[in-house]
């Protein structure tokens, strides 16, 4: 098989099993339906990791081709076509084998859902949405053109449009998909703004030919506002940027992120772990040299992610939903992802990324596991003890949570830890604000980890738990727990070196000397794996998490009466988290209140006032009258109309006379 065919069949294998469960659904059934969409993935995934192997050990060389050209305009290509290298190769790996999880996860998860029946078509249409999600988010990573990157960059939200509110009877799921939608219609906005500017100054919808022109233009200005001169590519980057944040959900476009838990558990992992929210994280590293171009827009990208990081992961502190706890810590995490990319650690970023992948995967897995368990409930409040009826799940959410902390030796702390060297080493304006941020961060993912944990697993039994059979989730559902466990503790070791001294993602990524952080990291810093990981022990960051578990541990399992009493005595801070800092209050207020008053106002003042009455209704009465004038003239007399023709004669010859 040529390269050609294997990244087409790679690309057309998720498609081809959503249109088969999605158009032949019910002629298939229920079982070769997910059969279909499950191989489909699963096949793609093998041939995603041979061609892993090729691009980042076999020293395959950069593939950059057209598959066709859709159309030609003014010399501008609208193309198809793939750009495959370190970067590419290795996110398609990982989107494919989070969707395969996913896909043998969702079998078991299904057939336990109590919101439709056995019989409904939705559970054929669900593997329809997954597969078509995994093809769109394929797409994006591929691509080697803005046309095809905006066109995966539509599709994964409007994927994720129909999944979240998948649960189509509920009114919350509704709302939640209509607000994903929305949000993402404002990044898009700033997005396609961005490629807008591309196009008008570049000429070309081309990576390649776009990238090649970019010193041309260095100093090439742009004016919004009449007297205002901007850099054109600092305006191109952050309207670029604008699209990535509400993709990638940072602040503030991430309200819509949370409200993604409406849609079933296995489409929250899905989100959350390989496609969609790390789209705006993707598409930052690979136009990497026109961000180093631009020093404004990387420190605006730092000082975004650091306070997204901190300020949602304070969230997750006072959430009793289990998903939205694993939810806040996405929020969270994509902060510490996008911060470094303003550090111009992109390598380390896209690390994160992928370590991220496999254990937030395992940890809503994980989560799903114990909403099935407990028959859907999902309040921690409502559980307890359950590590003696739930080995496996106990086990795999143990081990997510120690990789999302930061543990040493799993993957999350390689990734993590190398980020926040990467951000101590910049200087990048907002660098230590955003470095201080990241670290109280660490604390507070840590303890919000562990709360949860803590309750869930060795807290006091509920009555729930008391009166009702609790007990280890089916294999199909387990399975892709262990087999998440093993990247999401091993995957940071074989990684790291080539990650930090630049030689993983060779050409991939472009960084300019002065911004290379992680070349100082890996000169001043690294010593090798092993010496990264005894020296944590007494780092900074190690000691944050110890003590945000140890916390966790002391006000959940030893002391559970003083949480309660916090809570009263800080009733405006409780109050202002439970609100999620008045965000959905003021969208609410300014946005939706707002544009409802808007189009009130427009309603009345201007379609009825003046175009109802004003234009139509006087129009037709000033025609009425008119016509009512005119039809007095008309007598039917000959003599009548002869005197009128004299006259006007008349007139006329004495005007043209005079």
């Amino acid at each position: 098989m040529d390269l050609h065919t294997l990244l087409l069949a790679i690309l057309l294998l998720p498609l081809f099993g959503s249109i088969a469960a999605g158009l032949f659904g019910r002629q298939l059934g229920r079982k070769w339906s997910h059969r279909v969409a499950t191989f489909g993935v699963g096949i793609a995934t093998i041939l995603s990791a041979y061609n892993f192997w090729l691009f980042n050990f076999a020293g395959h060389e950069v593939y950059n081709a057209s598959v066709y050209t859709w159309l030609v305009s003014d010399g501008i290509k609208f193309e198809i076509g793939f750009l495959i290298d370190s970067l590419s190769s290795t996110m398609m790996l990982v989107v494919t084998f989070v969707s395969t999880m996913v896909h043998i996860y969702t079998i078991g998860y299904m057939d336990h859902d109590e919101d439709y029946g056995h019989d409904d078509p939705y559970y054929q249409r669900f593997f329809s949405y997954i597969s078509l999600f995994t093809f769109s988010m394929l797409s994006l990573v591929m691509a080697n053109n803005f046309l095809q990157l905006f066109f995966g960059w539509e599709a994964v939200g409007l994927v994720s449009y129909l999944l979240i509110g998948f649960y189509m009877k509920r009114e919350s799921a509704i709302q939640a998909n209509l607000k994903a939608f929305l949000v993402n219609r404002v990044g898009d906005f700033g997005f396609l703004l961005g490629i807008a500017i591309v196009v008008m100054y570049f000429n070309t919808l081309d990576y390649a030919e776009f990238f090649a022109g970019l010193d041309a233009h260095k100093d090439t200005t742009i004016s919004f506002f009449p007297g205002t001169e901007w850099s054109m590519i600092t305006a191109m980057c952050l309207l670029l940027f604008v699209g990535a944040m509400g993709k990638s959900a940072q602040m503030p476009l991430h309200v819509w992120l949370p409200e993604s838990m409406e849609g079933p558990t296995p489409i929250s992992a899905l989100i959350h772990a390989a496609t969609m929210v790390t789209a705006g994280i993707f598409m930052v590293a690979r136009l990497s040299p026109a961000y180093e171009m631009s020093e404004a827009a990387l420190s605006t990208i730092m000082i975004i992610g650091a306070t997204t990081a901190f300020m949602m992961g304070m969230l997750g502190i006072v959430q009793e939903d289990i998903k939205r706890v694993v939810a806040y810590s996405t929020l969270s995490q994509l902060g510490y992802m996008t911060a470094a990319l303003g550090a111009s650690a992109y390598a380390v970023s896209m690390f994160h990324v992928f370590t991220h992948a496999f254990f937030k995967a395992l940890l809503f897995l994980a989560a799903g596991s114990v909403i099935v368990a407990m028959h859907h409930h999902q309040d921690i409040r409502k559980m307890g003890g359950l590590y003696k009826y739930m080995p496996i799940t106990y086990g795999s959410m143990l081990i997510g949570s120690l990789a999302l902390i930061g543990f040493p030796g799993f993957s999350g702390f390689f990734s993590k830890d190398s980020i926040l060297l990467g951000l101590e080493r910049s200087d990048v304006f907002g660098s230590g604000y955003a470095l201080s941020l990241l670290l109280i961060g660490v604390f507070v993912s840590a303890f919000y980890s562990f709360r949860m944990f803590f309750i869930v697993f060795h807290g006091k039994e509920s009555e729930y738990v008391k009166t009702h059979e609790i007990k280890e989730s089916p294999w199909v559902i387990t399975l892709p727990l262990v087999l998440l466990v093993i990247p999401s503790v091993l995957l940071g070791l074989p990684l790291v070196e080539g990650i930090l001294s630049g030689s993983y993602f060779a050409d991939a990524i472009t960084i300019h000397p002065e911004n290379d952080v992680l070349m100082k990291v890996y000169t001043e810093y690294y010593h090798g794996v092993w010496a990264m990981i005894t020296h944590s022990f007494v780092s900074l960051p190690v000691i944050l998490a110890l003590s945000g578990v140890f916390l966790a541990w002391f006000l959940y399992i030893a002391k559970p009466e003083l949480p309660a009493k916090i809570k009263n005595l800080c009733p405006r801070g409780n109050w202002v988290l439970k609100n999620s800092y008045g965000f959905d209050r003021f969208n609410e207020i300014v946005f939706t209140a707002g544009t409802k008053k808007l189009g009130t106002f427009f309603t009345n003042v201007i379609d009825i006032k003046t175009i109802d009455i004003g234009m139509v209704k006087n129009t037709f009465m000033a025609v009425a009258n008119s016509a009512g004038a005119m039809r007095l003239a008309q007598t039917g007399y000959l003599y009548h109309y002869a005197f009128v023709m004299i006259f006007s004669l008349l007139a006329m010859l004495a005007w043209v006379m005079w």
